[in-house]
């Protein structure tokens, strides 16, 4: 009698313990439930506000590409003017060497035309001298070849210059000078020396009226701006 009643009291703690820890387990489950919404609700939250975000960055992208582009044009845009503006100041500086406002020099060639140093007897001297008709042949031939400019010993040339024969004299530009005449010429010299030279061209004629010329290529020519008060009076 006494065993059984032991038997029943541990029968009852057990089935106390299980009751007890049901309880506990069921509780615990509860409770951990009740976090899982919260961390649900605050995750659920951050994920909006990170679409939010990336929405927001894609916008922000999307502006930037737009942006770039803008500041690719106006580079480009500033390219063009640059070249432009840098095409106009080569034309100035091009058209104020050709009217001598600038010094120049460069390579080139140089014509020296003298007068015949024989005259045989009976025959009209004017006949095998320099005149101003050959220093005109020359200087056109090298204007029509590309020079950039032009002297007669050391007197430069200009779109007002004016030559004449004044007896055994040239006068270029009001200052006379005897022969021979040096005629100085910057440009690609591999261009106007051949265009001098050409069978039948200027040097043939030169020499059919006995006119003495001699051609060199020069490695560097250096002309002086004509002064203001010169190109007026020319």
């Amino acid at each position: 009698m006494r065993g059984s009643y032991v038997i029943f009291s541990l029968i009852l703690l057990v089935a106390g313990f299980l009751f007890s820890y049901s309880y506990q387990l069921t509780r615990e489950s509860n409770r951990n439930q009740e976090i899982t919404t919260e961390q649900w609700d605050k995750e659920y939250e951050i994920r909006s506000q990170l679409i939010s975000k990336e929405e927001i960055n894609r916008d922000l992208q999307k502006e930037l590409f737009e942006k770039q582009e803008e500041v690719k044009e106006i580079e480009e845009s500033l390219k063009d003017q640059k070249q432009v503006y840098y095409n106009l100041v080569e034309d100035v500086e091009k058209y104020r060497m050709y009217v001598g406002d600038i010094a120049v020099q460069g390579k080139g060639i140089q014509v020296i035309l003298e007068d015949s140093s024989y005259v045989p007897e009976g025959e009209n001297v004017n006949n095998y001298i320099v005149h101003e008709s050959h220093l005109f042949s020359v200087i056109n031939e090298l204007y029509i070849s590309g020079a950039d400019a032009i002297s007669i010993n050391g007197q430069r040339l200009s779109s007002h210059s004016y030559i004449y024969c004044n007896g055994p004299v040239v006068t270029v530009d009001g200052n006379q000078f005897p022969a021979p005449f040096v005629i100085s010429a910057i440009g690609d010299p591999n261009v106007l020396l051949p265009a001098l030279n050409i069978t039948g061209g200027i040097v043939d004629q030169l020499s059919y009226d006995n006119v003495v010329v001699t051609l060199e290529k020069r490695e560097n020519i250096k002309m002086e701006p004509l002064l203001q008060e010169k190109k007026a009076s020319s």
